[in-house]
């Protein structure tokens, strides 16, 4: 099965720890993206987004700066292996880099690329970090 792999940014006015706390909760991962979520945040454990539509386990972790994921939506056959994602957030003077390193997509799946990510992450954490009030 061909994949390819790709990677996205966007700056968050809120600070890497606040980011990285709330990708790794079950609610607040709910919230910033606005549909269920369950997250064990450990290396080793579980999760699910998007009302199950993403599904995977934590890869690895450093606090306040990458969480890598095996990632796989509802869309993916079982010819198709899990992608992997390495969100990485680096501090800026305005709060947060956030990138997006998303390997082993299967080439008929470009809406990750091409507005996925915005719509379904970027987006919506926006407006959950706005509303929630929080520092960058």
């Amino acid at each position: 099965m061909t994949t390819y792999n790709f990677e996205v940014s966007r700056e968050r006015p809120v600070d890497p720890a606040t980011i990285y706390r709330a990708w790794l909760s079950s609610d607040e991962h709910g919230a910033m993206t606005g549909a269920v979520a369950s997250v064990d945040p450990v290396v080793g454990g579980a999760f699910s987004a998007w009302d199950g539509y993403i599904e995977g386990r934590t890869l690895e972790l450093e606090p306040g700066r990458r969480i890598v994921q095996s990632w796989r939506t509802s869309e993916f056959t079982a010819e198709h292996t899990d992608s992997q994602i390495e969100v990485l957030l680096d501090a800026t003077p305005s709060g947060t880099l956030v990138t997006i390193k998303h390997s082993g997509v299967p080439v008929a799946q470009t809406g990750y690329e091409h507005g996925g990510w915005d719509d379904s992450y970027f987006e919506p954490m926006s407006e959950y970090f706005a509303e929630a009030g929080d520092p960058a």
